[in-house]
């Protein structure tokens, strides 16, 4: 085999196997909830809803657009270390399927991207074996012009087979009028963020 062909072989062996990857991080067939079923949405402020009127956080305009209850797991401050010793306490709730958008305030803080990539990781880790499906938020690095999505996000989401949201909270902080203050969104913003999640839920066949 020449080294032309070599090549060409190992591209289209990689990018196939990419594809592969991609398709297979969700069984269709098995996704969709049921009328009881429960959405854990779990994070930071991002989550939580810091700068919203009181009913217009992420997790509340979901629950309308749904149909499905939402239970609003976030917190304001909280590290992704933090957040990974509290996750347990509410997967004993059984949700069906658990929205993870977290990483904000390592980001803001400055802490190494390997350890925000491992608590990531092992938060992943705890909700598939809990039984629920996950939907991973990327991150946008606040500190660099353009805010650019952190590549660790989609690294997560790839080698765990997860679904990934990974452009609403970019579009949002590169659009002042969608934010409340320099990082956190405002009413139109968390709707947006609904929208964008309730599009990938009805995409994989969570919602009807």
């Amino acid at each position: 085999m020449s080294r032309i062909t070599l090549t060409a072989f190992l591209v289209f062996s990689f990018i196939a196997l990419m594809i592969f990857v991609k398709e297979s991080r969700v069984d269709l067939s098995k996704n969709i909830l049921k009328k009881d079923a429960v959405i854990l949405a779990f994070g930071d402020s991002l989550t939580y809803g810091f700068g919203a009127s009181s009913d217009f956080s992420y997790p509340v305009r979901l629950e309308l657009r749904s149909g499905v209850k939402v239970i609003n797991a976030g917190v304001n401050g909280e590290l992704s270390s933090e957040g990974l010793r509290r996750l347990p306490k509410y997967l004993k709730q059984k949700p069906d399927l658990v929205i993870l958008c977290h990483g904000g305030n390592d980001i803001l803080q400055k802490l190494p991207h390997e350890q925000l990539k491992k608590n990531l990781q092992e938060m992943v880790r705890l909700i598939k074996r809990s039984g629920a499906k996950v939907l991973l938020v990327a991150v946008p690095d606040f500190h660099i012009f353009g805010f650019k999505t952190l590549s660790l996000y989609e690294e997560v989401a790839d080698e765990a087979g997860i679904l990934l949201e990974d452009e609403v909270l970019t579009h949002i902080e590169l659009h002042r009028d969608l934010k409340s203050d320099y990082v956190h969104p405002n009413d139109r913003g968390y709707d947006m963020m609904a929208e964008a999640f309730m599009k990938i839920l009805k995409k994989n066949q969570f919602i009807p």
